[in-house]
């Protein structure tokens, strides 16, 4: 399966994708269709094997719209034509409009004031009488010549010059909400400075020119083209584009750089390590892309109200035009009028537009926090929360354990041990390993045949090093040995032959600077309990949960068995966020309601596992998200209940002819504009979200 995106000219509401859906989503070769309401926007994912993309333009040719690649460039003149047609179109009907209050006698200048406003609606009403789905633009349509129809020219007129003045500021309240993605997302350099390692000579070339290997130089204020790894020079780097931190982090020979990030002071020399589509940042962008297509609760609830609420309005309006003249003997021109502003009040654009502007805010401000949310359903979660699991290394901790003390046994000097153990983590990427190998600071050539036992350790041959439960698995040691591991209260690593106990590692990582201060926040923005599933020993899990004061604790557990837990957590009918680091968790995120991951701006798997990722070490991310969660469904709750209210406000007074046309257009505008400005607030005060 492959995916294509599609700029839809004029794609501005619900009907309009619920007609591309229906023409498009039942086709053989397609699996999935979306929609960015926001940027105008169509994901499809299909089989090119079955269907092509020429193909799928003329299918959405045949709805009535137009579809174009999203790479393809736009043509200046069309883009002219879309910028300024509207502007002209409204300035020519309001010009119409007061020539018509100047000269009350020629009511063509009303007409012509219509003609104008309408321009650009007509069309799509046409399409909405053609696909049998009602829409704002018919209603419109309808309320406009139902106003000439009973010589309501100065109505009927402004009706129009205000409902194309509303479409206008619509699309500049939109406009800004593009543009505060687009900045986002234009954080990377277009070209980079490759070096030439002997002999120095330094080209300026474009940042799809460099590849893998390629050496390039980064001077001092300028943005790291690509990912890469740093060869010569030390720095600071300003990370706040991609992680969201606010203090530089300083660099030296060996540090990884990533794209998008600035370099503060040095000169830098770094090898690419990826090619610039494939960097921490472009994956990042196509996640923030694709997230706006991926609909919220809230937003699906709107889309799917819309569809049954136009029409009933409709229906309604026909109610209010015929039954008073037919039965109780009305005016036929006050009726159809008071239908008329129904029909009016009736368009769903507040409502519709509501739900995604507040969403795509939330998910840009959190982007620029460096917290990457998958999709709006994502951004909807973290305030329905009730239990937070947490991973313990790098999540409860700083992640960087360091060795406190080497015991050797009877059976085994500290030299045998730190011989074999060296040997064995050699090749190991754990966190324990890697503080193993930094305390024995000496090269030690890797134990022939060393494989990873699952979540409990290395082995090779009789040779083995792990934890308690590996140990246990060998039988081994003597019980005042065990004993007297079972009693320590930091990590221990256990060096083993068979089994001999030969000795064994102390090691302690530290918890993180106010950490129970982060878990406290959490309880009050919304979790009942705040947990730990840790591989850990019972007295190095204990001894954490009470310096950060959790809720429980759980020790000694494989991934599989945090998966359980998992599960009875989940079949108690809580909602549960797991958080972790995308790649041990990995089986118990991808059950948790919810997964967040830590530290991800370094790891492919995380990013690609979590529904939620950080990309800093900052677990104060997760209260801060919480916060800006349950304020982003505040505010989608506050725009449908303002829209609702009134719409309902307004179908009332117009059944006792208490509202007018014109009035009713300047309450759906300014509602319009309401709901889009209101939601447009979660893009600004990102601390105080």
């Amino acid at each position: 399966m492959k995916r294509a995106a599609f700029r839809v000219e004029g794609l501005c509401c619900t009907d309009e994708m619920a007609i591309l859906r229906k023409s498009i989503e039942p086709l053989a070769g397609i699996r999935d269709v979306d929609f960015d309401l926001v940027n105008g926007k169509m994901l499809i994912e299909y089989h090119p094997d079955v269907i092509q993309i020429k193909e799928i333009i003329a299918l959405v040719k045949k709805a009535g719209y137009r579809a174009s690649p999203w790479e393809q460039v736009v043509d200046t003149r069309k883009g002219m034509k879309r910028r300024f047609g509207r502007h002209l179109a409204s300035a020519l009907s309001a010009l119409f409009l007061i020539l018509g209050l100047i000269f009350p006698s020629y009511f063509w200048l009303y007409i012509l004031s219509v003609l104008a406003g309408v321009w650009y609606v007509v069309p799509k009403a046409l399409k909405a009488v053609k696909n049998l789905r009602p829409d704002i633009n018919l209603l419109m349509v309808i309320a406009v010549v139902g106003a000439l129809f009973i010589h309501e020219f100065f109505e009927g007129a402004t009706t129009a010059f205000l409902f194309s003045i509303a479409l206008l500021l619509e699309h500049w309240s939109l406009e800004k909400a593009r543009k505060s993605i687009a900045n986002l997302l234009d954080i990377a350099p277009k070209t980079a400075n490759r070096i030439d390692p002997s002999t120095k000579h330094i080209d300026e070339v474009a940042l799809d020119e460099i590849q893998i290997g390629d050496h390039v130089l980064i001077r001092p204020g300028e943005k790291i083209p690509v990912d890469g790894t740093i060869t010569s020079g030390a720095t600071s780097i300003n990370q706040a584009p991609i992680t969201g931190e606010s203090v530089p982090v300083d660099k030296e020979v060996d540090d990884v750089v990533y794209a998008g990030t600035i370099n503060e002071s040095g000169v830098i020399e770094c090898i690419v390590t990826k090619h610039s589509d494939d960097t921490a940042l472009a994956r990042m962008i196509k996640l923030i892309e694709e997230a706006q297509s991926k609909r919220a609760a809230s937003q699906q609830w709107v889309e799917k109200f819309a569809l049954f609420y136009t029409p009933m309005m409709i229906i309604i309006a026909l109610l209010i035009c015929l039954v008073p003249p037919l039965l109780f003997g009305g005016a036929w021109d006050e009726w159809i009028y008071r239908a008329l502003v129904v029909l009016v009040i009736a368009c769903p654009c507040s409502l519709v537009i509501s739900t995604p502007v507040s969403i795509v805010s939330a998910l840009t401000l959190a982007a620029r926090e460096g917290v990457l949310i998958k999709g709006g359903k994502f951004m909807e979660l973290p305030a329905k929360i009730d239990v937070i699991a947490m991973d313990k290394t790098g999540t409860l901790t700083y992640g960087k354990p360091e060795v406190q003390s080497l015991t050797a046994f009877a059976k085994g000097s500290k030299d045998k041990v730190l011989k074999i153990a060296g040997g064995l983590v050699k090749t190991s990427t754990h966190p324990l390993s890697r503080a193993i190998m930094r305390y024995i600071d000496e090269p030690i050539p890797p134990m022939e045949g060393a494989q990873e036992v699952a979540g409990k350790g290395m082995r090779s041959g009789p040779y083995w090093i792990g934890s308690h439960r590996l140990m246990l698995e060998f039988e081994a040691g003597e019980p005042e040995q065990r004993a007297q591991i079972e009693k320590l209260g930091s990590s221990v690593v256990i060096v083993g032959k068979e089994k001999q106990l030969l000795g064994f590692f102390t090691i302690t990582d530290f918890p993180r600077e106010n950490i129970a201060e982060i878990i406290e926040g959490m309880r009050k923005n919304g979790a009942d309990q705040v947990l730990m599933l840790t591989g850990d020993n019972e007295v190095t899990a204990k001894d954490l949960a009470d310096q950060c004061k959790l809720d429980g604790y759980y020790s000694e557990l494989l991934p599989e068995e945090k998966l359980k837990k998992i599960e009875e957590l989940l079949s108690e009918g809580k909602a549960v966020a797991m958080v972790g680091d995308g790649i041990n968790d990995a089986p118990a995120m991808a059950l948790a309601t919810l997964s967040i991951a830590m530290g991800a701006v370094g790891s492919d798997a995380a990013i690609e596992t979590a529904d939620i990722a950080l990309m800093s070490d900052d677990v104060a991310k997760i209260p801060w998200l919480m916060r800006l969660s349950k304020r982003t469904l505040a505010i989608i709750k506050q725009n449908i209940s303002a829209s609702l209210i009134v719409k309902g406000l307004f179908l009332i007074m117009s059944c006792f002819g208490l509202a007018t046309l014109w009035m009713a257009i300047l309450a759906d505008t300014g509602m319009s504009l309401l709901v889009i400005m209101n939601g447009l607030r979660l893009l600004k005060n990102p601390r105080s979200a």
